[in-house]
């Protein structure tokens, strides 16, 4: 299926230390005045969106900032708990850029672009600056600097933090920089907008269509360039630690406009999760990897064994973290800690009412540090705990099992951010750039914040001072004619007047998606699931019931146009999943592991990124590949023994 690519990373000449200077420097430039003749537009306020826009504002030029939700403070960066990486090496434990850049790249599986990580490494450092600038409370040691822990996959301590509140703390500084140029009139903040069609003018991103979601009305929107930074698609597996509104749409709007959409397959589970505990339930909730610094994960020796934690001898006591992975232990990174966790499930030593869990234990932690220090560290996560399921983690361990966390794919972008559609660029979690096939903790916050306070600023200013931009507004035609299909669209949802619900149906997908494309995947399971999502996607346009009024409040149909979007992405991952016949990472397909049950790349083959290109509906996408080459971290079989 793959085709010969028409794929142009535009990765700048020369050692990769010197790439990221050597394109700022070729970079063409706007001049001041000449800013504010420019528009562009941001959809999504999370930290990629947020600090893109305050800081193309302040740079000088126009920006109108779309949020789904009615605050920008309620972007879904605010649920990120443990914390953010940078190369600062602040307990001089031997940390680097170069470190940080070659502990990424391995914990990608190596399925990441080498030029992005080093770059994304590279800036990291500013951001801290940047931060502690804007007021983010980060903790501190007792000297007064700056505190670091460690996360999954790394051997130093290099991430920062703000108690469990990370991302909510350095949320509210980029929405601070934010709102100080909507003071000054420079960004346009819209709330309760969702996009639903990206608008091209020859060829170019020139504006979107969004929905009003408290009047039900479609509004146009013009610029000279569009930024996504909408996050990612976790959703399609309906149970997700993912907030509830967070979705695809933005992203599937421009893939089917013609933007690639790259390594779809690649979604990560995280370990720390609380598990499922009824049919009814609606999202899961995620307990930050830093618990792992303190908590020893561990599962009964005996099968079927289900005495109280407490009454489990020690000796009866698989670590099986700290026995699989000694050098890593407890701090394995993401993608093994899950698959080592349903192992567990699996051999029937799974714990808890429904055997689908295992331990976090804190006993020796807390008799070895003390609660007062355990509590100083984790309370607001340990209250949370509490709260949902009525046990005190102090006394008892807490219960986890891997969930649907973050989506590594994306829209297909250049080293430039751009994607394969001029004008339109993707940042954080919407695109595929940086984290290959799973993402390091405290990893996303670091990407989020370096796309938009220090990558798209300059690469967007040099598309804009290099490209000729004819003067378009909203009454061009392309515009009527994406309002139109939006219309089209929400009109046909409404007509249906079928017999199951919205929730019905995204319940129904996000089964065949767990079932078949969730820790691990097999060729029989994803050609199923590619009939079953095709059956499943005829019956909801034939049978799904959105009821209310299109010009009102209407979470149904909200629901039911992402919905829609998620049916066919949930479609492409499976094919991308059977596509690729090796694993890597979060993929892991059962006929391709080592006698020990771990990731067996194949680099022959699969060295590359898919990236998916749109041929029409119930039409076959294209397959494009971007082949990745090794110069300076070499190919070799992922340890963390």
């Amino acid at each position: 299926m793959s085709t010969s690519s028409k794929l142009d990373s535009k990765i700048p000449e020369g050692p990769v230390q010197e790439k990221w200077d050597n394109a700022r420097f070729k970079y063409k430039l706007v001049n001041p005045a000449n800013r504010r003749k420019y528009t562009v537009i941001v959809v999504g306020t999370g930290l990629a969106g947020g600090a893109a826009a305050a800081t193309l504002a302040e740079l000088g030029y126009n920006v109108l900032s779309f949020c789904i939700q009615d605050s920008p403070r309620r972007a879904h960066s605010i649920a990120a708990q443990g914390g953010i990486n940078a190369a600062k090496n602040y307990p001089n434990d031997g940390d680097s850029i170069y470190r940080l850049f070659y502990d990424t790249v391995k914990g990608g599986d190596f399925r990441a672009r080498e030029a992005n990580v080093y770059r994304l490494a590279q800036v990291s450092n500013n951001i801290i600056d940047q931060c502690v600038a804007q007021g983010v409370p980060f903790a501190r040691e007792y000297g007064g600097y700056l505190d670091n822990r460690s996360f999954g996959g790394s051997q130093v301590s290099r991430t920062f933090y703000a108690r469990g509140q990370t991302g909510q703390q350095l949320l509210l500084g980029a929405y601070s920089a934010m709102m100080r140029q909507v003071g000054k009139g420079k960004i346009k903040m819209f709330t309760r907008r969702e996009m639903c069609e990206l608008v091209l003018v020859n060829g170019k991103a020139r504006g979107i269509v969004v929905r009003n979601l408290v009047n039900g009305e479609l509004e146009k929107y013009s610029a000279d360039a569009v930024v996504l930074a909408s996050g990612g698609y976790g959703n399609v597996f309906f149970l997700s630690t993912n907030a509830m509104t967070s979705n695809c749409t933005a992203a599937w709007k421009a893939y089917k406009k013609g933007a690639f959409f790259g390594n779809p397959c690649y979604t990560q589970i995280h370990p720390t999760c609380i598990p499922v505990h009824g049919a009814n339930q609606s999202k899961l909730t995620l307990m930050s990897e830093s618990l792992r610094n303190d908590g020893r994960v561990w599962a009964p020796k005996a099968k079927g064994d289900k005495r109280p934690a407490n009454e489990i001898p020690e000796e009866e006591r698989d670590y099986y973290l700290e026995r699989v992975y000694p050098s890593f232990g407890n701090l394995a990174p993401r993608d093994v800690s899950s698959r080592q966790a349903k192992f567990r499930v699996d051999e029937g030593r799974g714990v808890g009412a429904t055997g689908f869990a295992v331990n976090l234990d804190f006993r020796d932690a807390i008799k070895r540090d003390g609660k007062n220090v355990i509590e100083e560290k984790y309370g607001n996560l340990f209250e949370m705990y509490e709260r949902i399921t009525g046990e005190d983690p102090y006394k008892v361990p807490m219960r986890i099992y891997p969930a649907v966390h973050y989506t590594m794919g994306g829209l297909w972008v250049d080293y430039n951010l751009q994607s394969t559609i001029e004008g339109l660029f993707v940042l954080g979690e919407a695109n595929f750039s940086d984290h290959g096939a799973n993402r390091l903790g405290a990893s996303a916050l670091m990407q989020g914040l370096a796309d938009g306070y220090f990558i798209a600023p300059y690469t967007i200013s040099n598309y804009l001072a290099s490209t000729k931009l004819e003067k378009v507004d909203t009454e061009n035609p392309a515009f009527k004619e994406a309002l139109s299909a939006t219309q089209k669209q929400t009109d046909k949802l409404l007509s249906i007047k079928g017999t199951r619900t919205v929730d019905q149906f995204h319940k129904a997908l996000g089964h065949i998606m767990w079932e078949y494309v969730g820790m691990s995947r097999n060729e029989a399971g994803l050609k199923k699931a590619i009939k079953e999502i095709q059956q499943l996607r005829k019956e909801f346009w034939n049978d799904v019931n959105v009821p209310g009024d299109p010009n009102l409040v209407n979470t149904e149909l909200e629901k039911a146009n992402r919905v829609a979007d998620f049916m066919e992405l949930g479609e492409l991952m499976a094919r991308d999943a059977l596509e690729r016949e090796e694993s890597c990472g979060g993929h892991f397909r059962e006929e391709h592991q080592t006698d020990d049950n771990e990731a067996k790349r194949d680099d022959n083959k699969f060295c590359h990124v898919a990236a998916w290109e749109y041929t029409g509906d119930n039409k076959e996408p294209t397959r494009h590949v971007e082949e990745l080459k090794f110069e300076n971290v070499h190919l070799a079989q992922r340890s963390y023994k």
